[in-house]
């Protein structure tokens, strides 16, 4: 073989297919970029985006829609926001960014859009997988690739419960899921049911009862409690997603971390049955919560009415479980989404044990079957998106650029049956949670005790990208005024200090956890704060 074939060769082997174009499939190849590897980015749409991408048929956001979480948190570690953007980013100013994130890092020329992924399967003889697509309508063409990462979406594929008569529905506005809702003024002056209880149910029936709808009926299975997007002017999302929340979760029974949950957000925010709405039956971990600014304060002033879930149907007249008629115009179901990866060759999904909510995988990335396939963000989970997708992209790139030794087959299926011993049960994770397992598993964790001045930043204020950029793999100079930044924006960081409070719960915190570097950090800030 000639040096010239070799390189063409070694050239091959870092080539790497992506599926999707949204934050996930981005940020994944701007780290792989980076890292020599070649990443070809494969997208039905016309533009990148995904969700954010209005026109894509693979997005379900209206044109009115907000970001519920604070643009803190809806950003990556080496991109900010524009000083002028507003604190809850419009979907405009959303994709936006991405765009200004693909401009920075050359990705546009890694591009193939309007190319629709059709079947991923394993090549005959190698270890490469093929990937078969068709772009503007041509016929077929299949590549294969060595490796392949999945970032085509979670939230693509709508899911409506069975209801009885639903067909029968006659009401002029019809019935749609939420990922079809485009148009608010096509609902003005209707009477509009919203089934669910999930944020965009929530956010739909605000928009719809403040943007001219004749009345609005919002019903449910089960009443969640319900958090608003702001604490007396700060994010709630950059208060609740910290790195002390995260901690203390792992070592606190998960009825204990449910009632101190529960009894904050009731000091907060109140109990939705204050507001008019439905008491939350059970634990604050079974029931969960859902995020919006105006849902609650809507259901107060009699602008939203709130009905246990639907009996029956029966032309435009809906029959709920206690008993009470009305009749509607129109329903929209904000009840969720199935997993969907229609493209994935049957050999694959039968060793994925995929169906439509689960998918067999090491911590929501690996397959011990698959070494050359990768997933991201296509987990369920509370909170913001952006921190995650990134470190779960970092991870993935530093396996492959064998920077990091990848999980053994072993250890993989341990994590996947621990895995499978829970389908069944809830599949939401926290974004903290999920953001310091990738994290570790990347090695980009900070140790809180070497680093004091910015122990409190790090511990109580918001888990940003940028936070996990001090050590390890892709460290960065300069970032602890950022990191000071933030925290000091929703208002945790005046001095690197701690008050008594903190001070008590990290003592706590290290009590719980067991670890010499808790047990250093705590003895840090004691002189620390003595000294002071």
């Amino acid at each position: 073989m000639t040096q010239l074939d070799k390189s063409r060769q070694n050239a091959s082997l870092r080539r790497v297919a992506i599926v999707g174009s949204g934050p996930g499939g981005l940020v994944t190849a701007k780290y792989l970029k980076e890292h020599g590897f070649e990443p070809i980015i494969f997208d039905q749409a016309d533009d990148i985006g995904g969700q954010w991408n209005v026109r894509s048929p693979s997005s379900g956001i209206w044109p009115t829609m907000v970001t519920n979480t604070s643009r803190l948190l809806t950003c990556f570690s080496d991109l900010g926001h524009r000083p002028e953007t507003a604190l809850f980013l419009s979907n405009k100013e959303i994709l936006s960014y991405l765009h200004r994130y693909a401009d920075r890092y050359g990705l546009f020329s890694h591009l193939r859009l309007s190319t629709r992924v059709e079947l991923i399967e394993p090549s005959t003889g190698d270890a490469t997988l093929k990937v078969r697509f068709r772009s503007n309508g041509s016929e077929p063409k299949t590549e294969a690739f060595p490796l392949v990462v999945l970032a085509s979406g979670r939230f693509n594929k709508p899911f409506i419960p069975p209801v009885q008569g639903l067909d029968s529905f006659s009401g002029s506005g019809g019935v749609i899921h939420s990922f079809h809702y485009k148009e608010p003024a096509n609902f003005r002056g209707l009477r509009v049911l919203v089934a669910g209880c999930a944020i965009s149910a929530l956010e739909i029936a605000s928009d719809l009862a403040m943007l001219g709808a004749a009345r609005i009926v919002s019903t449910f299975r089960r009443q969640r409690y319900v958090v608003q997007k702001l604490v007396a002017g700060v994010p709630s999302d950059a208060l609740a997603f910290t790195r002390f929340a995260a901690l203390t979760g792992e070592v606190t029974p998960k009825e204990i971390v449910g009632k101190t949950m529960e009894e904050y957000v009731l000091r907060t925010f109140g109990s939705p049955e204050m507001f008019g709405a439905f008491k939350p039956a059970g634990d604050f971990a079974t029931v969960g919560r859902a995020l919006s600014q105006h849902y609650l304060p809507l259901v107060a002033e009699g602008r939203i009415m709130v009905k246990p879930w639907i009996d029956k149907i029966a032309g435009q007249i809906v029959q709920f479980s206690d008993g009470s008629a009305e009749e509607f115009d129109a329903i929209v179901f904000g009840t969720g989404f199935d997993l969907s990866l229609p493209f994935l060759s049957a050999e694959i999904s039968r060793s994925l044990d995929l169906d439509a909510k689960h998918i067999d995988l090491y911590k929501n990335t690996f397959h011990p079957d698959w070494p050359g396939l990768a997933f991201v963000g296509l987990y369920e989970q509370t909170g913001p998106y952006f921190t995650p997708l990134e470190l779960q992209a970092r991870w993935i790139t530093y396996v492959w650029s064998k920077i990091l030794q990848a999980p053994s087959p072993k250890e993989m299926w341990a994590g996947i049956t621990a895995y499978r011993s829970k389908r069944g049960g809830p599949q939401l994770q926290s974004m903290h949670t999920i953001s310091l397992m990738f994290a570790r598993e990347a090695h980009v964790e900070p140790d809180l005790s070497q680093q004091l001045a910015l122990a409190r930043a790090l511990l109580f204020g918001p888990l940003t990208s940028v936070s996990f950029r001090l050590s390890g793999p892709g460290s960065l100079p300069d970032v602890a005024a950022q990191i000071i930044a933030e925290a000091r924006s929703i208002g945790t960081v005046p001095t690197p200090q701690f008050s008594n409070e903190e001070f008590t719960k990290l003592q706590v915190l290290a009590s719980a956890r067991n670890d010499p570097r808790f047990t250093d950090l705590v003895n840090l800030a004691r002189s620390s704060s003595e000294s002071a």
